[in-house]
């Protein structure tokens, strides 16, 4: 299946395991137009280079994304905790996400699958300001991390720090 472009105006279709027959408009730039405050550090595919979710989270839905997101990613069919940047599990399964109510609008991944569309230029201004505030209320493990570990001490609070990357702040502070 070819993949879509992802100009302005184009509409994306999604059909894999978890979302069939739904569609997005991209109204802004890849990459741009980003709401005022939201400044992520990481593109997703930045992200999938450096090592995010154990390597198990597009596996999926890559006919949706850009395939050049994919061709330095970390991948794995099984979830590795070794493909994550700091080789630590740093993550709650899908199912405590739901529990917890933290899936908003037609994201059945969460964050990521939201950043992921955000990115490519779909805005749905109610889902995108919750998720927004919710990025923000991250930045306090940032703040944890210089805190209490030495610049550059990247042993220091791996969880934290892999837990800041899956989230797009630097985790290298």
């Amino acid at each position: 299946m070819p993949h879509p472009r992802y100009e302005i105006g184009s509409i994306i279709c999604v059909n894999d395991r978890m979302q069939q027959g739904y569609a997005y408009e991209l109204v802004a730039p890849v990459g741009g137009d980003f709401a005022e405050g939201f400044t992520p550090f990481f593109s997703p595919k930045e992200m999938l280079v450096h090592g995010v979710f154990e390597g198990k989270y597009c596996n999926d839905c890559r006919e949706e994304l850009p395939e050049d997101w994919f061709t330095e990613a970390r991948l794995s069919d099984v979830p590795d905790p070794k493909k994550n940047c700091f080789g630590v599990k740093s993550r709650q399964p899908l199912s405590v996400w739901q529990e917890n109510g933290w899936i908003y609008g037609p994201d059945p991944r969460g964050w990521f699958q939201w950043y992921c569309r955000y990115y490519l230029g779909r805005r749905l201004l109610d889902v995108d300001e919750k998720q927004i505030k919710r990025w923000r209320a991250f930045a306090r493990h940032a703040a944890q991390v210089k805190a209490n570990c030495d610049p550059h001490n990247f042993l220091c609070r791996p969880r934290q720090r892999q837990a800041l990357l899956q989230w797009s702040y630097d985790p290298f502070i």
